[in-house]
């Protein structure tokens, strides 16, 4: 019963933090979102035209992908562990209703297609990956860190390196290329 109510609070922060996002977007910041270049058709042409050098690019995003990893983790291990992941999701939520706000105010239903397929196939690992680690740090001290949790943790957030890395810009190129 527990898990199914824990389970509720990060549907239900995340949904908040993402319609705090598409509020935000749309009578806070809306004329600072229409002015914004990373969804104009230059943006975009550029993208598809640039070669990605590979080993840049992975250092590039483990640096950038393990910095939050870092960060809960530390702040995971003080007191304020639950407020941590309450705000972590509020975050995510904001950060994921903001984008894709601006990808529609911007593109349209192709922006929504773009989103989506920014985020294939590795978000689905990254998920997993701090869902591992956000019920850890929520449910703590019933729940306890071990081996097969780290394992499991690291597994995930690699594979979405590798997957967003060498396999996320293949289909983002084939995708600009029918815009």
């Amino acid at each position: 019963m527990r898990i199914r109510e824990n389970k509720k609070y990060f549907v239900l922060f995340c949904m908040l933090g993402f319609l705090i996002g598409i509020f935000y977007a749309n009578i806070v910041s809306k004329d600072y979102i229409t002015s914004m270049g990373i969804f104009n058709d230059f943006f975009l042409n550029q993208y598809a035209q640039t070669d990605i050098g590979m080993a840049e690019y992975a250092w590039y995003i483990i640096r950038i992908r393990m910095m939050p990893v870092i960060l809960l983790f530390a702040l995971g291990c003080t007191r304020f562990r639950k407020g941590i992941v309450v705000a972590f999701l509020l975050w995510t939520g904001f950060s994921c209703g903001m984008i894709m706000t601006s990808a529609i105010m911007k593109m349209g239903v192709k922006g929504i297609v773009l989103c989506l397929l920014a985020m294939t196939p590795q978000f689905a690992f990254y998920i997993a990956g701090y869902v591992v680690l956000l019920w850890h740090l929520f449910s703590y001290p019933e729940s306890k860190w071990n081996l097969t949790k780290t394992v499991c943790f690291l597994l995930l957030i690699a594979l979405g390196i590798v997957l967003e890395c060498y396999v996320n810009p293949v289909l983002m190129k084939m995708f600009l290329k029918t815009l």
